[in-house]
Formats: structure tokens, C-alpha cells, sequence
């Protein structure tokens, strides 16, 4: 059983004794650290791995003060859930005055963008709800990464892949790119989490061209496919390991492979209809 969305990776982590299938997740303890982002940045922090500048926060006031902190209105602001998926929940907030005819008439609307007191005003709307825990983080305007990676009892590996075109959070064209610094993050992370099987880790570059991570995975993304064309499958890998068949050894890797994803249709026929 290979589990591939977050749902489904915290069940079955917390019960695996009670499945007769082998199922490629780590243990419960790793996947509830790595689907929560905060925590992910503590474990990332704790390890040296370079990390956005970030806060957590419970209130209004608090979400005030950690956007002012960070630079806001000057400077855009990222905010997110801890525990989310597939960018529920994702903003970022800038002033609403930058906008201008020219960036109207240009620009393609972005439905994550949004000023804070526009968020604000959403998030007290309703009196009966509790203000949720909210990430408030440095943007970071750089290259986007994200990593397939796998690690077994032998062998482990891990492909950057940049990510030239994003719809709605999903890559639709990405290419493989040595990156020594985040391939080395990605695996020490993973150790330190207790990661195994396949997973994946996604990285931003900062304005100086630091990587800094923004996420983890423990399960198969959706883009995975794209590492095939390194030459090392990682989510077969992953099969191979959970039935025993340890991995021990990996082929070489092959670079600037490129792959794109393409949305398809299906049309059916009506009926005649004579009368136009």
C-alpha cells in the first residue's frame, strides 16, 4: 500500500499493527513532525538547516505584531495553518495599495494574495470560532524547489527538482537540478524526523540564494513521476524496501531532465438537433 495524501499517511502511520498489507510510512512520531510546519522549522533550526524567519501566532494582535515585525506593508508577508494541504489556507499578504491600472491590466489575478486587513477581517468574521494558530513567515522571492527522496536501510537518495511553472500549488513543468546544499538538507532533515520510504521536501531561495526549507512530505508528492527521469524511482524503491527487498545500490543520475504536465479533456457527442 503506498499512501499519497496527508490524511492518509497520519492514519495509517498510527495504525500499521492493525494492517495486514505492507504500507510504505513512516512511524507516527515522524509523520506527525513533518506534516506540521512549524514544527518542521523547530527540527530544521535545532540541525542548522536554514530556515524562513517565522512566528507563531493565536490572536489578532499577534498576527499584528508578527507582519509589522517582518516588514509589512513594505515587504510581503507569508501566512499559513501549521498542519494544511495542497496550499489550504496559504496567503500572502500584501498592501492592497500597491496595486495600480497598470499591474490591473498586466498581471493575472492571484488568488493568494491579500492584504492583512482583508485576512483579518475574514478570520473574525465569525464570533463562535476560535482564531486559528496561523505561520506568519518571511517571503522569500527566489527559485522554488521541491525533492523526491528516499531512504531505506542501505541506500538513500534525494533529486531536487526546480519549479518553473506553478498551478494552484501543483508543478506543471519542472527539471531536474543538482543542488548539493538541498539534496544534503533534504536527507539530514529526514534522519533527524525518522523519515523512510519515499517522501519529499520543498525549499525556497531567499533573496541572497540561500535554500530555505518551507515544507516536508512524508508520503509520495504529486509530481514524483518527475524523478524517474533522473534515473532512480523512488517511489518503486520504496516498494522494494516495505516487501524486504532491500535497495543497496543506486544508477547513475541523469541531470536536466525536464517534465510537464498537461490537463486533457474528454468530449461526447450529442444529439442531432435540426432546428437552429
Amino acid at each position: 500500500m503506498i499512501p499519497q495524501t496527508t490524511r492518509e499517511t497520519a492514519k495509517l502511520s498510527k495504525t500499521l499493527e492493525l494492517v495486514s498489507a505492507k504500507v510504505t510510512v513512516s512511524g507516527a512520531s515522524a509523520i506527525e513532525r513533518a506534516n506540521n510546519k512549524y514544527e518542521l522549522l523547530k527540527t530544521c533550526q535545532k540541525i542548522e538547516i536554514p530556515t524562513p524567519e517565522s512566528q507563531l501566532v493565536s490572536s489578532e494582535e499577534e498576527l499584528k505584531q508578527a507582519a509589522e515585525k517582518l516588514g509589512y506593508p513594505k515587504n510581503p508577508v507569508v501566512v499559513k495553518p501549521p498542519v494544511s494541504f495542497g496550499s489550504r489556507g496559504f496567503r500572502v499578504l500584501r498592501d492592497s495599495t500597491t496595486w495600480n491600472v497598470k499591474r490591473f491590466l498586466s498581471e493575472k489575478p492571484n488568488a493568494t494574495e491579500i492584504s492583512l486587513q482583508n485576512l483579518i477581517s475574514i478570520l473574525t468574521r465569525d464570533q463562535s470560532l476560535d482564531f486559528p494558530q496561523l505561520i506568519v513567515s518571511e517571503f522569500l522571492p527566489g527559485a522554488e524547489y521541491s525533492v523526491d527522496a528516499f531512504l531505506g536501510d542501505k541506500i538513500s537518495a534525494a533529486i531536487p527538482r526546480l519549479r518553473k511553472e506553478i498551478v494552484n500549488g501543483i508543478s506543471f513543468r519542472t527539471s531536474l537540478e543538482y543542488r548539493k546544499d538541498i539534496t544534503e538538507y533534504t536527507l539530514k532533515a529526514a534522519r533527524e524526523l525518522g523519515l523512510r520510504y519515499a517522501f519529499g521536501f520543498q525549499f525556497k531561495m531567499d533573496a541572497s540564494g540561500i535554500p530555505k526549507v518551507l515544507e516536508c512530505n512524508p508520503r509520495v508528492q504529486g509530481t514524483m513521476a518527475a524523478s524517474v527521469f533522473s534515473g532512480i524511482n523512488v517511489i518503486w524503491m520504496s516498494v522494494r524496501e516495505a516487501m524486504g527487498e532491500k535497495v543497496e545500490n543506486l544508477p547513475s543520475i541523469l541531470l536536466n531532465s525536464e517534465f510537464y504536465r498537461y490537463w486533457g479533456g474528454l468530449g461526447t457527442m450529442g444529439e442531432s438537433f435540426d432546428e437552429i
